[in-house]
C-alpha cells in the first residue's frame, strides 16, 4: 500500500520508465503482430509470446523470433484497449533498422 502512495512514476522516454514498461508487457501471450508498411498494417506474425533476456526485448511467434531490440532503447506504449502495445526501435533480428510494430495480445476471459 505504501509503495503505491510513494512511489513516483518515471519520465516518459527515460530508461526507468522503458524497463517498466518492458517488465509490464513481457509475460503477455500474443495473439497478433503487425508492420505498417504504406498505408496498410501487415500482419508479420500469429500465435506468441513477449519475453526479456540480456537487457533485450523479444517478441516471438509461430514462425520464429519476429523483433529483437535493447530494452534502453525502445520507445513503446500500450494501446489505449490496453490489448496491445506499440513498440518503435531499432531491430537487432533485421540488421539494426528502425521499426514500428503493434503486438496485440491474447484475449482471455
Amino acid at each position: 500500500m505504501f509503495k503505491n502512495l510513494f512511489h513516483k512514476n518515471p519520465k516518459p522516454g527515460s530508461r526507468a520508465y522503458r524497463r517498466e514498461m518492458a517488465n509490464r508487457i513481457c509475460g503477455h501471450h500474443v495473439r497478433y503482430v503487425t508492420e505498417k508498411r504504406g498505408d496498410t498494417d501487415e500482419v508479420i506474425g500469429r500465435e506468441g509470446s513477449l519475453a526479456q533476456r540480456d537487457g533485450e526485448l523479444l517478441v516471438h511467434s509461430s514462425t520464429g523470433t519476429l523483433f529483437r531490440c535493447r530494452i534502453d532503447e525502445m520507445d513503446a506504449w500500450e494501446l489505449l484497449s490496453k490489448d496491445g502495445v506499440t513498440i518503435t526501435a531499432p531491430d537487432l533480428e533485421h540488421g539494426g533498422a528502425v521499426r514500428t510494430i503493434v503486438v496485440y495480445y491474447v484475449y482471455y476471459r
